[in-house]
C-alpha cells in the first residue's frame, strides 16, 4: 500500500466575465463570493473557513427549519439530527459539508453536483446540481433536483445569498432601503411557524433599526412571472429576481451572526417552501422516481453613479 492521503486543501472553482469574479465553494456547493472591480456584491468568507449563518449555501433538502427535526412521511415517523439540545431545530438541509464535483466548466459558468444519500431522517436518494452563470452585470443560477432513488420524494429547496451594497461594518445596513415583492409575513416564534399569516409592506425603504428575519410569500410578480427584490446602497443597486419556482423569500437582517459581522448585509432567500414545511405539508415539492425539479433566480448589479 502506498500509504496515500485524501486531498485536504480548501476546494473552490471560480469563473469570470468582464470585471465579475465569481468563486463557488465545492463544500457545499454554494456561493463563497462575488465581487464586481472592488465591490463586493455578496457578503462571503474566506476559502476554506466555515462561513456563519449559511453564508452562500445551497439548502437541500429543506430550507430553514424544522421543528425538534421530527417529521412524518405514508405513516412513518422520522427524526433528523437537530443543531444542539438548546436549539432542537433541524436546519438547512444536509448539503452544507458535503463536497461537490464540478461537472462542466467555461470561463465564464460552471456547473457542480453532489449526491443526498439516503439516511435514517430522510431515507430519499436526490441528485442535485447547480449551475452558475456569469455575466457583466448579472448572475444566473438553476437549481436542479432528481429523484434517483426508488421512491417518491419529499424535498424543500434554498439558496442563502447575502446582498452587500457598500456597507462593511457592523449596523452599516441601516442607511440602504430595501423593497421586497412580498405581501405576507408567516408568523413565527424562535423562527417556527405558529400558525398564522399577516399582511405584509414590502416597501421598506430605509432599513433603519428594523430586524428582519422573516418567511415572505404571495410574492407580487411581473408581468414574465418573476418576482424582484431591491437592495440599494452606496455602492449601488441589487436585483434579485426569483421565478415561479420559488414562492417563498426570506428576508435578514443579520441581528443575530456573530459579533462584527450584524447588519452589514441582508440575506434574501429564495424558499420552494417555509419554515417547518416537511413536517406541515406546506408547499412540500414531491418527485416521483426519475422526475425533476428546478428553479432559476438572478442576481443583477448596478453601480452607484
Amino acid at each position: 500500500m502506498s500509504g496515500a492521503w485524501p486531498a485536504t486543501e480548501p476546494t473552490e472553482v471560480q469563473v469570470a466575465a468582464g470585471d465579475a469574479r465569481l468563486a463557488v465553494d465545492l463544500r457545499g456547493g454554494g456561493l463563497r463570493a462575488l465581487t464586481v472591480g472592488d465591490w463586493e456584491v455578496l457578503d462571503g468568507y474566506p476559502s476554506g473557513t466555515v462561513p456563519a449563518g449559511r453564508r452562500g449555501g445551497l439548502l437541500l433538502p429543506w430550507p430553514n427549519r424544522i421543528r425538534d427535526g421530527r417529521w412524518s412521511w405514508r405513516g412513518r415517523t422520522l427524526q433528523l439530527d437537530v443543531a444542539s439540545p438548546s436549539s432542537p431545530t433541524a436546519s438547512h438541509g444536509l448539503l452544507s459539508w458535503q463536497p461537490f464535483a464540478v461537472l462542466e466548466q467555461r470561463d465564464d459558468a460552471v456547473t457542480v453536483g453532489a449526491s443526498v444519500e439516503a439516511r435514517p431522517g430522510y431515507p430519499f436518494r436526490l441528485a442535485a446540481a447547480v449551475d452558475y452563470a456569469l455575466t457583466p452585470d448579472r448572475l444566473t443560477v438553476t437549481v436542479r433536483v432528481r429523484n434517483a432513488g426508488a421512491d417518491a420524494a419529499p424535498l424543500g429547496v434554498g439558496v442563502h445569498p447575502y446582498l452587500a451594497v457598500g456597507s462593511t461594518a457592523e449596523g452599516d445596513i441601516a442607511d440602504a432601503e430595501l423593497s421586497v415583492p412580498a405581501r405576507t409575513v408567516l408568523d413565527t416564534e424562535d423562527n417556527l411557524p405558529t400558525g398564522g399569516r399577516t399582511a405584509f409592506d414590502g416597501a421598506v425603504g430605509r432599513i433603519g433599526d428594523r430586524a428582519l428575519n422573516h418567511p415572505l410569500t404571495d410574492l407580487a410578480r411581473d408581468a414574465d412571472g418573476w418576482a424582484r427584490t431591491r437592495l440599494r446602497g452606496p455602492a449601488g443597486e441589487l436585483e434579485l429576481a426569483v421565478d415561479r419556482s420559488w414562492p417563498w423569500l426570506q428576508v435578514y437582517t443579520g441581528d443575530t451572526l456573530p459579533e462584527g459581522q450584524r447588519r452589514r448585509s441582508v440575506a434574501v432567500e429564495p424558499m420552494s417552501c417555509p419554515p417547518n414545511a416537511l413536517a406541515d405539508g406546506v408547499d412540500v415539492v414531491v418527485l416521483e422516481p426519475g422526475d425533476v425539479w428546478s428553479g432559476t433566480w438572478t442576481l443583477a448589479w448596478t453601480r452607484e453613479v
